[in-house]
């Protein structure tokens, strides 16, 4: 009897003595009550940077990564907008070239990628939802997934959380979408739209925008084109007053010639430019100095085929 009793004290010992090492290790842990729910907070967040972290950034294209054909990047085939956003398991981001943009990224079809001017980077934040996901689907990736990249530096490509949990690339911190006005490969429809969509460079800048180095010098700008600075940009209008029912964004130095021509009826610039009636700046001409609501006040509604930036 007496060995069974020293048995039984035993027992208990042994569940208060792991009771207190339980106590112990929580207070070491977590001290109060309010810390553990921080804790749990911390938590959720280091998941978040988890799920960013276990992408797989893989140098080269999709082919010479031997991607199964037909998977992945959410191309469109020729003719056709871009369809809803779809996280794929991988997606492919190239330095290429589309239209007067070089350089410029481009997805696994060569449809051209673009930044929103609403968004940002310093945090990677995405201000287009619903109806403009919609017009511009951003591109996704699945929690996990690959992405090739060639021609673009590992340290500028990021993903950022959308408020609807997906996941969308980023470059540079910016995040990137398609058009769905762009309907094959080298298209860029989107270069300038509403002053705020412009292609993206590999390092997440806004491409056809001039770098120091290439910038026309302050004296010069503006020579023969009107009074102001010279515009880089320009975004036409199908209709009056500069209403998107159809637009189409123009960037770059010296001639460009215009995707859809004669077609635009009014345009927004930031500086000055010269508009001609035909391709490769021939025909007839005129310097506008800013925007132009609408372009038959000076005679050239539906007649601009490209344009000049000094």
């Amino acid at each position: 009897m007496l060995r069974n009793g020293n048995r039984t004290r035993n027992r208990f010992a042994m569940i208060a003595a792991s009771a207190a090492a339980g106590a112990m290790l929580l207070t070491a842990c977590d001290g109060t009550g309010t810390d553990a729910a921080t804790s749990t907070g911390r938590e959720v967040a280091d998941a978040d940077a988890a799920t960013a972290r276990s992408l797989n950034l893989l140098n080269g294209t999709a082919r010479q990564n031997s991607a199964k054909p037909d998977t992945g990047d959410w191309a469109n085939s020729p003719g056709k907008p871009a369809s809803r956003p779809v996280a794929r398991r991988w997606v492919q981001l190239s330095a290429s070239r589309a239209g007067a943009l070089d350089p410029v990224v481009v997805n696994g079809a060569g449809f051209t990628l673009y930044r929103f001017d609403k968004d940002t980077a310093d945090p990677s934040r995405s201000n287009c939802d619903g109806d403009c996901a919609t017009t511009w689907p951003p591109v996704l990736i699945s929690p996990g997934g690959r992405i090739f990249i060639d021609g673009v530096d590992k340290s500028d490509v990021g993903v950022v959380k959308r408020t609807d949990g997906t996941l969308q690339v980023t470059l540079g911190g910016w995040p990137v979408y398609r058009f769905s006005k762009d309907l094959k490969p080298g298209d860029t429809n989107g270069q300038g739209v509403g002053g705020t969509w412009f292609g993206v460079t590999p390092d997440g800048q806004k491409a056809g925008a001039p770098s120091e180095e290439t910038a026309a010098p302050e004296e010069s700008r503006g020579e023969g084109q009107g009074q102001g600075d010279a515009a880089t940009s320009a975004v036409l209008f199908d209709d009056p007053g500069f209403a998107d029912n159809g637009s189409q964004g123009l960037a770059g130095r010296g001639c460009q010639n215009v995707f859809r021509d004669d077609v635009a009826s009014s345009i927004q610039a930031a500086g000055s430019l010269k508009i001609w009636t035909d391709a490769d700046c021939e025909g007839e001409s005129e310097v506008i100095d800013g925007d132009v609501a609408d372009l038959d006040t000076i005679g050239f509604d539906n007649d601009v085929s490209s344009v000049f930036f000094g």
